[in-house]
């Protein structure tokens, strides 16, 4: 709950406000509505899926986990094992092995994986920007494949891998940017909005700067001035305060379910954090009864 009104609800307007208007904006705000649109699908969508598993548990059921912190993958295969896993292994079993696999020659592997995640995209709805969405990743697969072998050579020349923390922030952090890249088209009303913003990501770089210079020592009779998406920047800070928060309980998930660690801990101790997180989605949520995404699907 907290990831879906406090997080992906705030950043939805934001993004909404930036992908309806692109030509208003300037490339910094772009790229931040973009990345801000990463983490509110996520958000949005795994959110549900625990509200969704977390009620089925009341009524005795347990149904698959569908989210496993995908945006720490290092690689669009690892990605796609790890976002929306329900549909993933449906195509997996249902067309992708249908269609051969991997137990065919090379060039009908590549046109297996090519379709499967064309039919994906297709499957989001017939319009033209969900079909270059499928495409899109369609192609990071084939072409990861085709160049493992390079990539881990060069990596050995130039002694990245004796670097591995190194090498797999660089390795999740080109994964998080594909990905991010290709939402662009995902989330744009149309190709035509998609290729606008692309081709203005660098626009207006400098002059952002000095504006977010203004914006942070500015004070407008005590009021907080915008700082950018035309929102304030308390709003702003929020935001980030809540995705850093979410990134923070992700990066203890990896040791273990924060549920059982908490299962462990004296009741006090377990109470106050419900209490913190209760209180946290009342002062801070967006009650805007902002749809979620994946529901028109």
């Amino acid at each position: 709950l907290f990831k879906k009104i406090v997080i992906a609800d705030r950043l939805a307007v934001f993004v909404g406000q930036v992908y309806n208007n692109p030509a208003n904006y300037d490339g910094i705000s772009l790229m931040v509505a973009t990345f801000f649109f990463a983490f509110q699908i996520y958000c949005d969508f795994s959110g549900y899926s625990d509200i969704g598993i977390g009620a089925a548990q009341v009524m005795g059921f347990k149904l698959m986990r569908n989210f496993n912190r995908p945006y720490y993958s290092k690689s669009i295969a690892e990605f796609w094992k790890r976002w929306h896993i329900s549909l993933s292994t449906w195509f997996r079993d249902y067309l992708y092995f249908s269609l051969g696999g991997n137990r065919v020659s090379i060039p009908r592997w590549y046109f297996n994986l090519f379709i499967t995640f064309l039919v994906s995209g297709f499957w989001h709805g017939a319009n033209w920007t969900f079909i270059i969405w499928g495409a899109l990743h369609g192609f990071y697969l084939i072409f990861g494949i085709m160049t493992s072998g390079t990539r881990t050579a060069l990596a050995k020349a130039i002694n990245l891998d004796r670097f591995p923390v190194i090498h797999k922030f660089i390795k999740v952090s080109l994964t998080f940017i594909l990905v991010s890249f290709a939402w662009i088209f995902f989330r744009a009303n149309n190709v035509g909005d998609a290729f606008y913003i692309i081709t203005h990501l660098h626009v207006g770089v400098g002059r952002f700067v000095v504006n977010l210079f203004s914006n942070l020592t500015a004070s407008n009779s005590g009021k907080l001035a915008p700082l950018l998406l035309g929102q304030h920047r308390e709003e702003f800070f929020i935001a980030i305060m809540a995705i850093g928060f979410m990134e923070f309980v992700h990066l203890i998930q990896r040791h273990g379910s924060i549920r059982h660690m908490l299962s462990g801990k004296p009741m006090w101790f377990r109470w106050s954090i419900y209490y913190i997180l209760i209180f946290a989605i009342l002062f801070f949520g967006v009650f805007s009864k902002t749809p979620f995404i994946y529901f028109q699907f």
